[in-house]
């Protein structure tokens, strides 16, 4: 019996989630990623195909807003508990997200809003049923954010006030030290191009050991070297001391806005949580139509049914590996993927490959198994639109070299093995 992860590695299709996940743009999506799963949903592949198409149709003629994708929801899920808040950063971030489902809702809602119009991208639409979106917390965000994600002075008249007493006072430290350093170059204690700097959050200036005593103030620190010591004149020590004080104000007074802000949030959580697993569906969707376009992917025909009729079925990997490789030795004949035509049906249900080494038998097979594992996932396929898609409830495998010499098998008798297992699992709806 072949398990879904060893199937993924024999066909390649770990390496179709790893190109995928580099797609994503952001966790949000790569955890679908991770979750993608082989369906026997008729109905769920169907959709899934749908809405990835309807996205290339995106990504090929329109602008689609994909900025600002950002996973949120562990901060949304530990406020949650009272007394807790978002973080400057997580609060920016959250801004941000907001703002992209807000401009993902509105796009996929253009021309649709009105009951008698059809939506645009309808599989996609359907997606954004239950997604609320939160255009005046944006707004409240705004008004305490700048664009660069900084608190604002006029967040509150509090912060205001704090921030504009910080200003003078530190103002009044930054003239009081150019006063001194004039007066102590004047007297040569300290050369002509030293400025004040900012140790332990205080204002000092730099000095020599031996003229330490000189300059009347305190002593904060000195260089790894010991060649410098950094001195608090005493006439800014009080300056210096309020200034921290006004920063610890500030630091409080940032922590009861954001206090405040959280509260308001807290009771749309739950709300919002299915906003980001929209985003998420988009991210993850994205990336499927992204890589459609990448491999020439597209819709086959669809039946549910036990059916594949193939035309032009080209292995991804392998095209886009050759792709590299024709770009790096452009001076060479360039390589390319031979197309394979294939058809089983409920009257012709085996087929047979014999051919010399080398001649794509296990290309074919891998070939086989991997189109239709992508598109039991819900995935596009590289082949021509008239290709025929049916459904298989288990698809088994037996390729390569499994000789275990653990078991003292042979090749041939691991093999027969496999084909055992095959034919003990295995029914009428099976590849």
């Amino acid at each position: 019996m072949i398990y879904p992860n060893t199937y993924e590695q024999k066909i390649g299709f770990d390496q179709i989630r790893q190109r995928l996940t580099a797609l994503c743009l952001c966790p949000l999506g790569e955890e679908q990623v991770r979750e993608m799963a082989f369906s026997i949903q008729f109905d769920d592949i169907h959709r899934q195909v749908k809405q990835t198409m309807e996205f290339v149709r995106i990504l090929q003629e329109e602008d689609f807003p994909d900025q600002n994708f950002f996973d949120v929801r562990p901060s949304l899920k530990r406020i949650r508990i009272q007394n807790t808040c978002l973080e400057v950063e997580e609060l920016f971030n959250l801004q941000r997200s907001l703002a992209a489902i807000d401009n993902v809702y509105t796009f996929l809602h253009r021309y649709a809003d009105d009951e008698h119009s059809i939506p645009v991208y309808p599989h996609l639409y359907a997606l954004t049923a239950d997604v609320k979106t939160y255009p005046q917390m944006v707004k409240r965000i705004d008004q305490i954010l700048d664009k660069y994600g900084h608190v604002k002075d006029t967040a509150s008249p509090t912060l205001m006030e704090i921030r504009r007493e910080l200003t003078s006072t530190a103002g009044s430290v930054s003239r009081a030290l150019q006063n001194i350093l004039k007066s102590a170059k004047g007297e040569g204690l300290i050369d002509k191009d030293i400025s004040p700097t900012l140790r332990d959050g205080r204002l000092v200036i730099p000095v020599a050991p031996a003229m330490k005593r000189k300059i009347r103030g305190i002593v904060h620190d000195e260089s790894d070297t010991g060649s410098t010591v950094f001195i608090e004149p005493a006439e800014v020590v009080e300056a210096n001391n309020k200034i921290r004080e006004l920063e610890s104000e500030e630091r409080k007074e940032i922590h009861r806005i954001l206090l405040e802000f959280t509260q308001t949030v807290r009771p749309e959580v739950e709300e919002m949580l299915l906003g980001y697993d929209f985003l998420a569906k988009i991210d993850f969707i994205r990336a499927k139509a992204k890589f459609a376009i990448i491999t020439n992917s597209t819709e086959p025909r669809m039946e549910n049914k036990q059916v594949l009729d193939w035309a032009i079925a080209i292995h991804p990997l392998l095209d886009l590996k050759f792709r590299d490789y024709n770009f790096q030795h452009q001076d060479e004949e360039p390589r390319k993927v031979v197309p394979l035509d294939i058809t089983l049906t409920q009257k012709q249900r085996i087929l047979l490959i014999s051919g010399p080494n080398a001649g794509g038998k296990s290309v074919c097979l891998k070939t086989t198994g991997l189109l239709q594992y992508m598109f039991q996932c819900g995935m596009p396929v590289p082949v021509a639109k008239s290709s025929v898609f049916g459904i298989f409830r288990s698809i088994f495998i037996d390729i390569g070299d499994e000789q275990s010499l653990e078991n003292d098998l042979s090749t041939y008798s691991s093999h027969l093995l496999n084909m055992k297992n095959m034919m003990k699992h295995c029914d009428g709806k099976s590849l």
